[in-house]
């Protein structure tokens, strides 16, 4: 899948979220509240959470995390 900046840029700002509040792990996945993500991130991170080789995954409850666990 190839995306725009304004993708990439959005995809960035939510995992940086999902990191910042420890969901790095589908045990520690946070909803969209709880990352303090705004109407425009929880407009996006479906979109993001349904590519196979995404960074941000979703379980059943409506949590997020990132697979991502690097620094930010």
């Amino acid at each position: 899948m190839s995306i725009s900046g304004i993708q990439f840029k959005m995809e960035q700002r939510i995992v940086h979220k999902l990191k910042k509040v420890g969901a790095t792990s589908i045990e520690k996945a946070v909803t969209i509240e709880e990352a303090n993500m705004d109407i425009t991130e929880a407009s996006w991170v479906n979109y993001f959470a349904g590519d196979y080789l995404g960074k941000i995954r979703k379980n059943g409850n409506d949590r997020y995390y990132t697979k991502e666990i690097e620094n930010y």
